[in-house]
């Protein structure tokens, strides 16, 4: 039998099976998967309660597969996504966005889909959705990658909603001197099947910067001077479009993307402040902000074409004005943190992360530390040391905004 290979590196294949009338998408449970196969040729299950849309696809640096499905809720069993064999070296899984959720595996090199197909629910039995995958080279993954690249771009523009950034935005408010309550957006880092970075001994930084994040919240607001909000409050992956976007939305006067940072060796330690410039700081600073800007890659999301041509957008949109802010903050964030806590030999820098480019709000990436370093891992799972350094940026915030105000009255 000819083998029938699928060369195809953005959506290779979609099915469109009809929900029965008494279904809702949200009605789909996936109650197992499993993996077989060898290092040639590999198979990946999973049983669905109901028949669903699905698309998959394959996506390059890291290799991985992708598996787009509705709003599916996953009961498998804790650590399945570790037992596997042959080309898959793991998966993961959760919802993504409102009514889309998403199987992400991770592969030992370059593979195309040899086939996928869903086998609908027999009496007793749940739907199947099957991938085969099957070893290839790099070589000939690039040569599909390229063949397809066309195809990406058409595709991703019809399943994306266009970002609310790429217009002119209108200047809603002068910098510093809306009356009222300002509002702060609070941005913790990875979230859902994104863990961001990993101790050794496990700690992951999602877990991490969102504990931080609600000590801060919990500060700000006893203050009764702010209005708070998070892009996200639970354990969920939110894309880094989406977080500008609720700066944006909320109209928010300071976005706070909250961090932890590893680095090979244990050497590494302490706090450092990011601010927006399309030109590094330095090589440390633009290697953390290639790999943050990833996040979306690693969560499966592959919105490299869209997000080139919107970062030039948004760095042409980026006000000065903005900018200034964001460095007058983080100024004086270092100054209270200072005298409480170890900061990085250069704590204040400047990269090209993503997050920072609403145009129109202040924005400053925390990392609060090092995962790679066992004395900054303690510190960053104190709820002591988070509250403590989380009263020092509330004191930073309320100066930055006690001198805006200052200086607009004079």
């Amino acid at each position: 039998m000819r083998l029938l290979l699928i060369p195809v590196v953005c959506i290779v294949a979609m099915f469109f099976i009809g929900f029965p009338q008494s279904y809702a998408a949200g009605d789909a449970v996936a109650t197992g998967t499993r993996v077989g196969g060898n290092e040639t040729r590999t198979r990946f299950v999973a049983d669905i309660s109901k028949t669903v849309n699905f698309s998959v696809y394959v996506l390059p640096d890291p290799y991985r597969v992708v598996i787009d499905l509705p709003d599916v809720t996953f009961d498998l069993p804790p650590g399945i996504g570790h037992k596997v064999r042959g080309l898959v070296s793991q998966y993961r899984y959760g919802l993504v966005e409102a009514g889309k959720s998403r199987i992400v595996i991770d592969t030992h090199g370059p593979v195309l889909i040899e086939k996928s197909f869903l086998v609908e629910p027999q009496t007793g039995q749940p739907a199947r959705l099957v991938v085969d995958l099957v070893k290839t080279t790099e070589q000939a993954f690039v040569k599909s990658y390229n063949a397809e690249q066309a195809k990406i771009q058409k595709d991703m523009a019809a399943l994306s909603v266009p970002p609310a950034d790429t217009a002119v935005p209108e200047k809603k408010k002068i910098l510093g001197i809306k009356r009222g309550k300002k509002t702060i957006v609070l941005d913790p880092g990875h979230g859902g099947i994104d863990p961001g970075a990993i101790s050794r001994a496990g700690t992951k930084e999602k877990d991490v910067v969102l504990s931080f994040a609600n000590v801060l919240r919990q500060a700000l607001l006893a203050s009764g001077k702010y209005n708070v909000v998070m892009t996200r409050s639970d354990d969920r992956f939110v894309s880094l479009k989406n977080r500008v976007t609720v700066a944006r939305e909320k109209n928010a006067d300071l976005f706070l993307a909250i961090h932890a940072d590893t680095v090979r060796g244990r050497d590494a330690r302490g706090v450092t402040i990011y601010t927006l410039s399309d030109k590094a700081s330095d090589a440390e600073a633009e290697a953390l902000a290639k790999r943050e800007n990833r996040a979306d890659i690693i969560g499966g999301l592959d919105l490299e074409a869209e997000t080139e041509e919107i970062t030039d957008i948004l760095i042409d949109l980026a006000q000065r004005e903005s900018k200034n802010h964001a460095m007058f903050f983080s100024k004086k964030a270092v100054a209270q943190l200072r005298p409480l806590t170890l900061m990085t030999g250069k704590p204040l820098r400047s990269a090209g992360f993503m997050v920072l480019k609403a145009p129109d709000v202040p924005s400053v990436l925390l990392e609060l530390g090092f995962l790679s370093s066992k004395s900054d891992e303690k510190l960053l799972t104190s709820t002591v040391w988070q509250s403590k350094i989380a009263k020092a940026f509330a004191t930073a915030i309320d100066s930055y905004f006690a001198t805006e105000v200052a200086s607009t009255a004079n």
